[in-house]
């Protein structure tokens, strides 16, 4: 019988800016990995000195000093590499990446245990990890912003899941989630994501009419046809972890929580896919994707073969568009979305601070502070940034003009 798995949990010592104290949060494992930006202490309040070998040529050791109340840490190379990656910016998941392309390997423990190391020393804090969490907390003297601040924090902590999943994928892989791997189905989608893209221009000819059919309650069709693509999103990680299975590594997780506080999202983790070839990471990211394609081309074929101008065939088509919106926003890199899409290119490129790098050097041009001269990592960069805002821009319209064409 196979031992079902410990809880793979986080504990962070937090403090906020002007307080003292600390308080221990937890956090749980993909949770942590997709929002946690932990901070290192101020440059300040920290020595760091390298300690080499006179008898082997081995890699170097690190003391970590604490110079506000002297404690000492001893840090290997690899704990080394994360601690220079806590700067506040970073998020445990891309700092995971960056380990892999360092070191070729993934350690399950190396990242929990040095924050744990860290958290006893009173070396690290945690980074607020959004524009709105960073607003609120410089205006945490207000009470409006307090209480809005504590309801994202009562959300956060909100978490339906099971660790003794991957029993029940193992399962769902053999009574057929397997059929998703072959060639066979890899054809059917192709051919009905053609199906679905000749539908969809088909309909784009008379979008107006089309979506004219949710009569006078052209809203409540438009929420109706959110709450079932929520339903399509658990498939999408599903199909993620039937992905892992296929490749012959464990599901850890799966369950529901509210990511950065106030979307409410399903999720599977499956970083043990890190300890494969970077096209199991690549099949298993693109595959859940690929779960909006199949139902986005279906929706479009549906609405293609209705009575035009009824409630269904605007179902079909808002529905339709719908799941190839989140198609796009999961495969597609330039939208400053950490998604599927954006962690294949990170991995494929090898710079998996992509990002953050490139956030940081536009930002150093706008304000003056000087520019990075770093040859062709200036063009990525610059690419990213242009060809991600372009692109908001450019969905933003699209939503407008769809919400518009609905409701006049």
């Amino acid at each position: 019988m196979t031992d079902r798995p410990a809880p793979a949990k986080l504990e962070l010592l937090v403090r906020r800016d002007g307080e003292e104290d600390f308080e221990l949060r937890q956090v749980a494992s993909l949770v942590g990995y997709i929002n946690s930006r932990p901070r290192r202490v101020d440059a300040g309040s920290f020595e760091i000195s390298e300690v080499r070998s006179g008898v082997v040529a081995s890699r170097p050791h690190f003391i970590l000093k604490n110079t506000a109340t002297d404690r000492y840490l001893l840090l290997s190379t690899p704990e080394r590499f994360l601690w220079d990656q806590m700067n506040g910016s970073t998020s445990l998941q891309e700092m995971a990446t960056a380990y892999v392309l360092e070191y070729g390997e993934f350690d399950f423990d190396i990242i929990p245990n040095l924050i744990h190391k860290l958290q006893h020393a009173q070396l690290l804090t945690l980074e607020p990890r959004s524009r709105l969490r960073q607003a609120l907390a410089r205006h945490r003297g207000r009470r409006v912003a307090r209480a809005f601040e504590l309801a994202l924090t009562s959300l956060e902590r909100i978490r339906i899941s099971s660790l003794n999943v991957h029993g029940f994928f193992q399962s769902l892989y053999r009574w057929g989630g397997f059929l998703l791997f072959t060639r066979v189905a890899i054809v059917a989608g192709i051919g009905l994501g053609l199906l679905g893209a000749a539908a969809a221009v088909q309909l784009s000819r008379e979008m107006r009419d089309v979506l004219d059919g949710f009569g006078s309650r052209p809203v409540l069709g438009i929420v109706t046809v959110k709450l079932l693509f929520f339903a399509s999103v658990a498939l999408h990680q599903i199909v993620h972890g039937l992905a892992c299975i296929h490749y012959r590594r464990r599901v850890r997780e799966f369950g529901f929580t509210f990511l950065h506080g106030f979307v409410p999202t399903f999720y599977v983790d499956v970083t043990d896919i890190f300890m494969t070839s970077r096209r199991a990471r690549v099949v298993t990211a693109v595959s859940g994707a690929l779960v909006h394609l199949v139902l986005g081309a279906a929706w479009f074929v549906v609405a293609a073969h209705v009575p035009v101008g009824g409630f269904t065939q605007a179902f079909a088509a808002a529905s339709g568009i719908i799941q190839w919106q989140a198609l796009v926003l999961s495969l597609y890199p330039f939208c400053f979305i950490e998604m599927d899409g954006y962690h294949v290119l990170v991995d494929v490129l090898g710079v998996p601070m992509l990002k953050h790098d490139a956030l940081a050097y536009v930002k150093r041009l706008f304000t003056g502070a000087g520019r990075i001269r770093r040859g062709r990592e200036e063009g990525l960069w610059i690419g990213y940034v242009a060809l991600s805002t372009v692109s908001v821009a450019a969905f933003l319209a699209f939503n407008v003009w769809i919400i518009l064409s609905a409701t006049t």
